[in-house]
């Protein structure tokens, strides 16, 4: 009878522990992910300076609404992003920030002797943050 009750007892707090690692494990998931934008404008090859730094939280769908003065190919490194801009076109660049750490987004300039694409200075930088 005594070793029953303490079964029962043992049994008890152990649902217990698994409901709450459970729990822990499910509740960052649960958090709404924000839908944020931001419109960077690039004049004579720069992003001005208020909207080189972009913060926004992990799983937040991102927004990037850009416009430019020439033509450029820019591409977002760690989510390999890349988008083609023209002069008097909106172009969008939307993904989800599932990887944290700082993230560049720089412009092809042409190609490496080895055949890939060469970028130029960096145009804005994105931190993602848990």
């Amino acid at each position: 009878m005594w070793l029953a009750g303490k079964t029962r007892i043992f049994a008890k707090s152990l649902r217990t522990i698994l409901a709450s690692w459970a729990l822990a494990a499910i509740l960052p998931h649960l958090t709404t992910a924000a839908e944020v934008a931001f419109v960077l404008k690039i004049e004579h090859g720069r992003v001005p300076e208020s909207m080189r730094l972009i913060r926004v939280k992990q799983n937040d769908i991102v927004k990037l609404q850009w416009t430019t003065d020439q033509a450029w190919s820019i591409h977002l490194h760690g989510y390999d992003i890349e988008k083609d801009l023209k002069p008097g076109e909106v172009t969008e660049m939307i993904f989800t920030a599932r990887a944290t750490g700082r993230f560049t987004i720089e412009p092809h300039v042409g190609t490496t002797p080895t055949g890939g694409h060469a970028h130029g200075d960096v145009l804005v930088t994105i931190e993602v943050y848990p």
